[in-house]
């Protein structure tokens, strides 16, 4: 009977088993599967030997006749979850050498991915010293069967993936709660874990495999729209196999990477995935910086021709003569759609035409040249493969319960990582609407077109949520439900003033192009403010001493999403020295519970009279403290040479009422140092920011250096 519901399940599921040889390990052992769907158990019992027990609800099994048969037969371990004995009840069974089946969620999950974990798992492995088997159940969410709000299929792909059988930590110290609460902590990681392997392993290994995959489930689905146009996964398809074949009359073969200027529109995505079907390799050029930097960048990374919008160049007023006369090749999208003939917009729409059958690609290739903010020096040319890209995507889909419902809104711009990943790979490979929108910048547009979009998800920083909050009718976030930060800080008044005016937690979140971006982000299931949440599975960390540091030190990450190397020689040749480490150049901490803290970058201490004090800190400490001055007022801190305590701090303001005075008075009231009162303040008509809205402290040291002394004020 068993071999007969084993084929059925092959033939109607596809369905696969992957290392089933853990569960012959000897009892006491607990298998702890996540729960997406009521036929969990089947894919699960026929991989099991006959002792294996399903511990199952006595009180659910009493709603049909049917509940009965399933959850009171032979192989079940019927228990009453209100009763405080059934955990006992599991004990001893385990402590006699038993083998359970435990769905440690408790119930079937409403989003499709991991939801909370039942208390009492944590206590079985505290008390009992259970092995431990976790299983992931691939696919299964799309089951009809299932309770999430994610598209159904009659007979969905379906895999299950068991782990290792794994000896838990002994909890020496503290409570039987705390032991209890550390437990499930591990579980939910190993369990994350699982998933995330899982995926890697057997899910498509390049970015374009990768959409077409989704694309396949959901054709119909619109998913890229823009301010003017909606495309479907069919017309993004369809859109980029044109764009390829124009590519290839174009674009030398011996082109390896080709520049890309655009900006949030959907023409972007649909030259990357083109450029992506060629084996071409996309180098997105940041367009704020201006064209001396960029043709910096075009040489560093070889480009002889680059991709761009003559209505865009027109629109943003870029000055892109000094990229011509260095021999760049400027592609106007405009004059190649021209080109493109009405029989073959029909044949393409026929199926006709289709991206281009290229040779499979070794994952680990470099799919996308990004180039780093370049706010402390020049910009780095940074490569990151289809792994690393594929494996940032994962890691967040593995902790975030984003859902096929889901609407997202990107206005942060794809030259950054946070943008290309978070803002556009996440949607198309997870498969929910993204709305791309040209500029961050825009304040007033923005909240509107969030609440006209009926947006759940939002990315921005720190300093856009700032004046987004400030320009914002108290309604028109009122379907959010997951609002990240990253690339700066969150402050405390940004996160109050969402939180109070609109009902919205800021989860916040850290990461560097290097690592493709994401490092660790706070979620709703495992949030603590203050943070910037826990490390993404996968990635190892190490923190490095730092002198005059008493608590953290520099962090080190190693895992899939860290780059395979800088364009630039010199900074590759060191990257590569750390063999598979990125030094990120922040001072954290980890707390017990694996919580990253950032203190402030390295280049953003400063060493006063023996002490390092953190320039990020005393900002933040500033932050929102002088609105009486004006809704811009803005407080940024640098450190300048001195010769009695080797460093001093210098404020910058963009507001020219604002006293030394004040700033000395902040820091009092704050209770910090005396040390970290800057000594001197200047005024300066506008902070410069970066495209994310950071501070470019690089360009603000050339605008002091610049100033008359009349701008200082004491």
């Amino acid at each position: 009977m068993l071999k007969l519901v084993r084929l059925l399940l092959r033939l109607l599921f596809r369905f696969e088993a992957h290392g089933v040889a853990a569960l012959h390990a000897p009892g006491p052992v607990l298998l702890l599967p996540n729960h997406v769907s009521w036929i969990d158990w089947l894919f699960l019992g026929v991989c099991l030997d006959g002792d294996w027990r399903f511990v199952t609800s006595s009180t659910t099994a009493q709603f049909s006749p049917l509940h009965r048969w399933i959850m009171t037969s032979r192989r079940t371990f019927p228990i009453d979850p209100t009763s405080p004995y059934a955990v006992k009840h599991m004990a001893e069974f385990l402590q006699r050498g038993g083998r359970l089946v435990l769905f440690p969620e408790g119930r079937i999950s409403e989003t499709g991915t991991l939801m909370k974990l039942f208390d009492g798992t944590g206590f079985l492995l505290h008390k009992t010293g259970a092995k431990v088997i976790t299983a992931h159940l691939r696919g299964a969410h799309r089951l009809p069967f299932s309770r999430n709000r994610d598209q159904k299929k009659l007979f969905p792909r379906i895999s299950v993936h068991f782990s290792d059988a794994l000896t838990p930590p002994r909890i020496e110290h503290g409570s039987t709660a705390e032991a209890r609460d550390r437990l499930a902590d591990w579980l939910r990681d190993q369990m994350v874990g699982q998933q995330f392997r899982a995926d890697m392993e057997f899910g498509p290994r390049t970015v374009p495999e990768a959409i077409v995959a989704t694309a396949r489930l959901r054709p119909g689905l619109t998913v890229l729209q823009d301010v003017s146009t909606r495309l479907t996964y069919r017309r993004f398809l369809m859109g980029s196999a044109l764009l390829a074949r124009r590519w290839q009359t174009l674009l030398p073969p011996a082109a390896t990477r080709v520049g890309v200027l655009l900006p949030n529109v959907n023409a972007l995505p649909v030259t990357l995935l083109s450029l992506w079907s060629l084996g071409k390799i996309p180098s997105l050029l940041n367009y704020t910086t201006g064209a001396t930097i960029m043709l910096a960048c075009a040489r560093l990374a070889g480009l002889t021709q680059v991709i761009t919008s003559r209505a865009f160049v027109e629109k943003a007023k870029l000055k892109l003569d000094p990229l011509t006369a260095g021999g760049v090749e400027l592609i106007y999208l405009e004059d190649v759609r021209k080109n493109i003939s009405a029989g073959e917009k029909l044949a393409a729409a026929a199926g006709l035409i289709g991206l281009p059958h290229t040779p499979v690609r070794d994952p680990h290739d470099t799919a996308v040249v990004l180039f780093t903010s370049g706010s402390e020096g020049v910009p780095k040319g940074v490569e990151l493969t289809h792994t690393n890209l594929l494996a940032n995507v994962r890691q967040t889909l593995a902790i975030c319960d984003l859902q096929d419902s889901d609407r997202l809104f990107n206005a942060l711009p794809m030259f950054h990582s946070f943008g290309l990943t978070a803002g556009l790979l996440i949607p198309l490979l997870r498969g929910f609407p993204v709305f791309l929108y040209p500029s961050p910048l825009h304040y007033r547009i923005i909240p509107m077109v969030a609440y006209l979009e009926n947006t759940t998800v939002l990315l921005s920083t720190n300093t856009f949520l700032n004046l987004y909050a400030r320009r914002a009718h108290t309604y028109d976030f009122r379907s959010l439900r997951y609002l990240f930060a990253a690339a700066e800080k969150v402050q405390e008044a940004t996160a109050t003033a969402w939180m109070r005016r609109f009902g919205v937690r800021i989860l916040e979140g850290y990461g560097a192009t290097e690592c493709s971006p994401v490092i660790s982000v706070n979620t709703p299931l495992q949030p603590r403010h203050g943070t910037t949440g826990r490390l993404l599975p996968g990635i190892e960390s190490r923190l490095i001493p730092v002198e005059g540091v008493a608590e953290g030190g520099r962090l080190h990450v190693r895992g899939p999403n860290v780059m395979k190397g800088y364009l630039n020689a010199d900074a590759n040749a060191a990257f590569q020295a750390l063999g598979g480490w990125y030094d990120t150049g922040d001072i954290v901490t980890i707390d017990p519970e694996g919580f990253v803290k950032i203190q402030g970058r390295l280049k953003r201490f400063a060493k006063i009279s023996g002490e390092m004090v953190s320039l990020t800190a005393v900002e933040d400490a500033f932050a929102g403290a002088f609105a009486h001055h004006g809704l811009r007022c803005q407080v940024a801190v640098i450190a300048q040479p001195d010769e009695d305590k080797g460093e001093r701090l210098l404020a910058v303001t963009n507001e020219p009422r604002l006293t030394l005075a004040e700033l000395r008075a902040v820091v009092t009231s704050r209770g910090l140092p005396n040390l970290w009162a800057p000594r001197e303040l200047r005024v300066v008509r506008e902070i410069p920011k970066l495209g994310t809205g950071k501070v470019n402290h690089r360009e603000l040291q050339r605008l002091l250096q610049e100033q008359t002394p009349a701008a200082v004020k004491s």
